[in-house]
Order: C-alpha cells, then structure tokens, then sequence
C-alpha cells in the first residue's frame, strides 16, 4: 500500500523531467522561449491534454519556490543604498504602469461586456500585473537586467510584489455587499504592524548573524552544509515574509539584498541556482497545466484576441511612461516588450473574485485563459521586438548600446600574501576587482583592513559564473597550491577563453607547464624576491651596490634566456647558462669533514664515502 505512491510520485518526477527534456530543444531549433516549452509541455502533460497531472495546483505549490529563490538571486545582486536609490522608479514608474494599464483594461472590459465593473477591476488588476519570473528570465537571457531599462523594469515588478497585499486587503470591498467582507481599522493596523516587524527581523538578521552564520559553516569546509544554509535562509525569510501576509517572493529578495554586501554571496549565488532553475521550470509547466481547455475551445477568438490587445497595449503603456526616462526610444520599447505577459498573481486575485461573487465561475475561467495565452506571447512578443529593433536600429547605436555599462575589472582568485600585494596596484588605479578566496579566517582579517573579498571555491565553474568570470576582462590566479591553480586554469581556458589569465606559479617547472597551456602570464612566487635578498646579500658582505645591482641584472638576463631555451628544448636545457652548475662535487674542497649527529646520518656518510 505504501509503495504505491512512491512509485507515482517517481512517474511523475520522470514525467516532469522528461516533459523538460524534451520540449526546450523543440522550441529552441524553432527559435523559441525556453519559457514557450515550459508552458506547452504543462498544457500537453495537464489535466486537459495526457492527463498525467490532473490537479496542477499540488505542483504550483512546490513550483512556486523556484519565484522566490528567483527573487532571492535578484536581491543578492542589489546593495541597500542601490535600491534606494531606486526609490523614485519603483513608486514612480510602477504605481503609474499599475494603475494606468488597471484603468485602461477595466474600461475595455465593461464597454465589451465581458464582466460588470467591479469583475472588470478585479481581473484588470490581475492582468496588469506582469510576469516576474518571465519578464527576469528574458532580461537574464538576455544579459541586460543591468542596463538601465532592465532596472527600471524590475522597479516596476518590485513595486507589483509589494502591491500584492494592499491590493487583498481592498478586493473584499469590490464584492457584492463588500461592507460585508472588509477589515476592521484594527485588523489592518495589526497587519501592517506584523508586517513591519518581519521586515526589521529580516533586516537585522541580514545584518548582524547571518555572516557569523556563515563563516562558522564555512570552517566545516562541508560544500553540503553551506548549501542547506543556503536554502534555509532563503526559504526562512520567505516563511516568515508569508507567515505575516507578504508574498513569499518579496520576503525572498528582502533576504538577498541583505546579503548583497556579504563575503559568501558569490559562494551562495552558486550552491542555489540549480535548484532555481528547476523549480522556475516546473512553475511555467503548472501554469500550462491550469489553463482550461475546455473554456480555450469554446471562447477560442475572444481569448487569443484579447490577449493580443492586452499584449499590445501593456507595451504602449509601458513605452509612454518610459519614454520620460530611458534615453533612447528603443529602450522603452525593449522595456515593454518584457512586461506584456500577464503575472503569476493573475491566477491568486481572478479566483478570489470568482469566490467573492464580482466575477462568474464562467468569466473566472476566461480571464484566467487569457492571463495564460498572454504568458505564451509574451516571449514571442519579446524576442520579436528585440529582432524588429535591432534589424532597423543603426550601426553606430547598436554598438553604442553594446558597450554601455562596460567597465575593466579583474577577478581575482586567492587573497593571501601574493593576492594582496598584487591588489595594491590594481586598486591604486581604481580598478575594479573582486576577490575570491575559500579561508574564512583570510576573508576576515581581509574586511579588518576595508578590503571586500568573497568567499567561494575558485575550482568550481558555478561559482566563477556567479563571481562574474564571464564578464571580467582579466582573471588573475593567485592560489598557493599547483594542483588548484592547474585545475583553475584549465576550466577558464575551457569556459572563458576570450579572457586573460595571469597566473601565479610555484616554481620554473610549473611556469612551462602553464605557458604550454596558453595562460596570457605567469609568475614564480619566489624568483623577484630570491634575486633582490641575493642581491642585498652581497651589499651586506661589503660588496659596491652598483656592482651588487649589476650581478642581479644579469642574474636576470641569464634567467630569462634559459626560460626561452626550456619552452623550447625542455626543463634540462641551456644549464651551461647556470653560474653554478648541479653537479655531484662541490665547487671548493671543505675545509672541514663532515660530522654526523646522529646514527641516520652517520650511515649516509658512509654510504657516500668511497
């Protein structure tokens, strides 16, 4: 009896997985979303097409986590003082996005009759909102959630997920009879009160314990560890976030910005994007599984037509309010392309609607379509604007918008002795460098000194990704250990071959194996320093320093020749440009023999006596 549902609940992981597997490559040979498949293959799996999930909400459920750690990522890239410096454009451009689309949906609803004025506002509020999720996958994709309108879109969804609990606190007063159904003055003054005091807990954890927290796993040197700490502190601050009436997703990115000054955010970034990825996957897949069919075929025109219209005039709306702010016309287009598809809250406010009486079980299911059928053009409508803009934007633009934001920066890979001196001159000239290093103690005696270094494993491709590896111009290898620094260089050559890699070698014998590898330059962590104490050496021995500098000179000069000569020939080539050659008799006979101490080395004398 009990095996049977295990064995069903792995028919369906196969099911999703297999539905995954196989819809992406489809879409992607006939250049479509990935977000496109997702939903096809929920419709095709769903409870109206296979029938191998007949309930999709017991998938949302889990599904639904795959937005919050979404958010979580977004915040983690977001400092406090940054999002406050977006104050404007999150209450700006996202009441005026809200309420102007809201006003706009609600009069072509009533005037084409397809529900009374309170549905209509109801379900205008649902579809105003956009798809947070799609709209972060397409800028993601994309690689432009940092440029300008990418920022200001985001405002836009921020200030939707932060709308989301005023918006549930008034629908009951849209109901017939909504006297009946509103909140007490006092109920919404304790909700408003337990909201506040989330946030703070939130804020002060982020603060004060969470890096404690962190570093403490972190000398476990257990990769497991760190990421359940990862998920916990993701999942906690989103519990908590709902426990109180917020959305899980706002609670989420709350807990990333706190993190986003911290020394294991990169080390985080990596331990959770795999499981991002999946659950934002079977999110879109339940979604296509919701969409009644049965309605879609009998309201087949009125459902794609009004989709259509609503596509088309969230776009114009958005392009209106943007064209104030964004300093081409294409970025306004660009960020209304992104903000078309209907949001994931569509699906939370129309069914209320249905359950308070402004809106029937009949028009529930047709707004509920068309928020889904917009998900689907969404994308399509994204990527076409996209290749509309860019076939007819001119050359020059183009290249300008390429390198907007482009700045030299040097991830750096190791801050210990060598990593830190190295750093002086690249932080003198204002270089941009982040610093990556896997001992919790050196990343804390780092920040004493105002230095921000990260943690993370430099051996991990995941974690150089979310270090920034791609978009670095150079990446230097300042590791003290030759099989982390061989297995460094091999996955940046691998993975970022257009990248220069300066690297720090242990001895001659490493610096060939690496330039026989292709790294741009390497470094023997000894040589500088060995050539100026011989140099002083002789300075003390009473040596002229003119003279002393001169032997280091050619000291180096020979160094540098028998270099080139070994790429050549090999490790054992040009010895004839050594001062002293390795040869088994010493350069001057001792002028006393040797004396063993102790019974070991009295038999390795004997032994090497004739």
């Amino acid at each position: 009896m009990n095996e049977q549902p295990n064995d069903y609940g792995l028919l369906f992981a196969l099911v999703l997985l297999t539905a995954a597997v196989v819809s992406v490559p489809i879409a992607r040979g006939l250049r479509l979303s990935a977000i496109v498949a997702y939903l096809a293959a929920g419709v095709v799996i769903g409870p109206y097409g296979l029938a191998v999930f007949r309930e999709p909400e017991t998938i949302l459920a889990v599904a639904d986590l795959g937005i919050v750690l979404l958010l979580f990522l977004i915040g983690i890239e977001l400092e406090l003082s940054r999002l406050l410096a977006m104050r404007r454009a999150i209450f700006g451009l996202g009441a005026a996005q809200l309420i102007l689309t809201t006003g706009a949906l609600t009069a072509i609803a009533v005037a084409t009759d397809l529900a009374n004025w309170r549905g209509a506002i109801i379900a205008s509020l649902g579809l105003a909102m956009s798809g947070t999720a799609i709209a972060l996958k397409i800028l993601e994709d994309r690689g432009e959630l940092q440029r300008p309108y990418g920022q200001r879109a985001f405002a836009i969804l921020l200030f939707q997920d932060m709308s989301i609990v005023p918006l549930l606190a008034i629908l009951p007063l849209l109901a017939p009879g909504g006297g009946n159904h509103a909140v007490s003055t006092f109920d919404a003054l304790l909700s408003v009160g337990k909201i506040g005091l989330a946030i703070v807990a939130v804020v002060v954890a982020g603060r004060y314990l969470l890096n404690p927290f962190l570093r403490l796993l972190a000398w476990t040197g257990a990769r497991e560890v760190m990421t359940a700490a990862a998920l916990l502190v993701v999942l906690g601050a989103a519990a908590l976030m709902q426990a109180v009436g917020m959305s899980m997703a706002l609670g989420a990115f709350l807990a990333g910005v706190m993190l986003a000054e911290s020394t294991y955010r990169h080390e985080l970034e990596a331990d959770i994007e795999p499981f991002r990825g999946l659950l934002l996957a079977l999110f879109f897949m339940s979604v296509g599984m919701s969409i009644d069919m049965h309605v879609v075929g009998v309201h087949i025109w009125l459902i794609i037509g009004a989709a259509l219209v609503i596509t088309v005039l969230k776009a114009a709306i958005v392009r209106l309010i943007f064209s104030a702010v964004c300093e081409t016309r294409n970025e306004a287009w660009e960020a209304g392309s992104v903000l078309t598809a209907a949001g994931e809250f569509s699906f939370v406010l129309i069914p209320l609607g249905v359950s308070y009486g402004a809106l029937t079980t009949e028009q529930g299911g047709i707004f509920a379509a068309i928020a889904a059928v917009t998900m689907m053009i969404g994308p399509l409508a994204a990527e076409l604007t996209d290749r509309t803009l860019r076939r007819f934007t001119p050359t020059r633009e183009r290249e300008a918008d390429n390198f907007d934001g482009v700045r030299g920066s040097v991830l750096m890979i190791g801050f210990g002795r060598f990593g830190q001196v190295a750093s002086q001159a690249l932080l003198a000239e204002g270089v941009d460098v982040t610093a990556l290093d896997n001992n919790p103690e050196r990343i804390q005696n780092a920040t004493r000194f105002g230095f921000q270094v990260y943690y993370g494993d430099g051996t991990r491709l995941d974690v150089l990704r979310a270090a920034g590896g791609g978009a670095a111009r150079l990446i230097a290898v300042c590791v003290n250990h030759t099989e982390t620094t061989d297995r460094i260089v091999a996955l940046v050559k691998a993975e970022f071959p257009g990248t220069l890699l300066y690297v720090r070698s242990y001895d001659r014998g490493h610096s060939l194996r690496l330039l026989a590898k292709g790294v741009d330059f390497e470094q023997r962590e000894t040589v500088d320093s060995a050539f100026v104490f011989g140099r002083q050496t002789l300075i003390g021995l009473g040596l002229d320093a003119e003279r002393a500098a001169l032997v280091e000179t050619d000291m180096r000069d020979r160094d540098r020749a028998r270099f080139a000569l070994q790429q050549a020939e090999g490790i054992y080539a040009g010895l004839d440009m050594l001062l002293t050659r390795p040869v088994p008799e010493p350069l001057s006979r001792p002028r006393r023999e040797a004396k063993p101490l102790n019974p070991e080395a009295k038999e390795i004398v004997g032994e090497q006596e004739p």
